[in-house]
């Protein structure tokens, strides 16, 4: 179905004006904000700690696999809540199509968890 010439001139509108409102607040910001900057308030503070070293280090790759596994397993909590919701009418095929979507995920965390990305040396 084809958009019409009145919900193009919406659509047109709305990004005007949505354009519109971020470059005024943009510029109200820059005109209206401090002028001082005060190299205090720049440098990183947390919790009332000082930085013992500098944020520039790069992570180490265990980091980054806890990562992507925290992805995987949310992901998977994504899938499975609609599927608690219509198990009863989805049927044997349903239970069967969901079981191998565990299997491959539990798959992978076997996979991770031989080659170490869970192990907090």
């Amino acid at each position: 179905m084809a958009a019409s010439g009145p919900d193009l001139a919406a659509l047109a509108v709305y990004t005007v004006v949505a354009l519109a409102v971020g470059v005024v607040l943009l510029v109200a910001s820059e005109l209206i904000g401090p002028r001082r900057r005060d190299p205090e308030k720049a440098t990183t503070y947390e919790c009332g700690v000082p930085l013992f070293d500098t944020a520039r280090e790069p992570f180490t790759i265990k980091f980054y696999l806890v990562a992507i596994l925290f992805i995987l397993f949310d992901i998977e909590t994504v899938f499975l809540i609609p599927y608690a919701v219509i198990f009863k009418e989805l049927g044997l095929i349903g239970l069967i199509e969901m079981g191998a979507f565990l299997l491959v995920l539990a798959g992978g965390l076997v996979y991770c968890w031989r080659r170490g990305a869970l192990e907090w040396d």
